[in-house]
């Protein structure tokens, strides 16, 4: 099982020496997530969220870098860990602009990028955008074909259902295929991952049962599309504490990423400032690759 250390919602300014610390500590990646903006004025109900009013459990100053250039940088001063993201809201943009921007990040990264992709919830980015929000979906499920084929190299065309794009040349482009990893666990979802994707990521941190049930229903997607003896990736993020045993039966269910965020277990305290915050966070997640990271592997 490989360890994902999840870096959303930490400050921006902590970034960099925590994922610089997971290089060097056998996490094999970092996991980022993605929007555009909050919107002061929203509308759209977050599909996960416990409030009457559907409004999700984040701040709504809650800074969002863009996943594409955030890897970028991080990629320069790392060696080892991977850059996926769960999920990146591929259709609220338009097909050239995410395949100019993802394939510059997997070049940069020397091919660490692992693209976690899902069609997202809040309409009111898509209107800023010029997106359709209805035909989220259906554009997305035609995007993952016509982004590996604009990743090729050379001159390149595609011919689908909602995108036609002409021969041209995208430079630079990534030198292995970039996977692409489909993110939810609604039927549309889950038929995506298991017939476009190279692999599946639960969005929303799931109670152990609930994660078992959701890996279940992967599998037997898999299953259904003829695809279960093929190479898939399935990440999960599970909201219990650590534990051992819980990760080794994860495992044995077919769980192939585990999605980690050790650093949140530090709570200020009177007294406590930015630094020796930060301090407690790289002990803690030090800590957990310890315990934990080393001896799954």
């Amino acid at each position: 099982m490989r360890f994902h250390q999840a870096i959303q919602f930490i400050p921006l300014n902590e970034v960099v020496s925590l994922t610089t610390v997971s290089d060097t500590l056998g996490y094999s990646g970092v996991y980022l997530s993605d929007h555009l903006f909050n919107p002061k004025e929203l509308k759209s109900r977050y599909t996960y969220s416990k409030a009457p009013d559907g409004a999700p459990p984040w701040e709504k100053g809650t800074e969002w870098p863009d996943p594409m250039c955030l890897i970028s940088a991080l990629s320069a001063v790392t060696t080892n860990v991977t850059f996926t993201t769960g999920i990146y809201i591929a259709p609220v943009r338009d097909l050239i602009t995410v395949a100019k921007s993802v394939g510059t990040a997997a070049v940069l990264s020397d091919n660490r990028v692992r693209l976690g992709v899902g069609v997202g919830w809040c309409e009111e980015e898509y209107v800023q955008t010029g997106q359709d929000f209805r035909t989220r979906g259906k554009r997305l499920n035609d995007m993952i074909p016509a982004l590996r084929a604009l990743w090729q190299g050379g001159w390149v065309e595609y011919h689908g259902s909602h995108y036609d794009v002409p021969s041209c040349q995208m430079n630079p482009a990534p030198t292995l295929p970039v996977p692409i990893l489909g993110g939810g666990d609604s039927e549309p979802a889950l038929l995506r991952a298991s017939t476009l994707c190279d692999g599946w990521i639960n969005t929303g941190a799931a109670l152990p049962d609930e994660a078992f049930a959701q890996v279940a229903k992967v599998t037997d997607a898999l299953k259904r599309a003829g695809r279960e003896n093929e190479p898939f990736s399935i990440y999960l993020a599970v909201k219990a504490f650590p534990d051992l045993d819980l990760y080794r039966r994860l495992e044995d269910a077919g769980v192939t990423d585990l999605l980690c965020a050790p650093w949140m277990a530090v709570q200020a305290k009177e007294g406590d400032t930015p630094e020796s915050i930060h301090t407690k966070r790289m002990a803690v997640v030090k800590q957990f690759a310890e315990h934990f990271i080393a001896t799954m592997v």
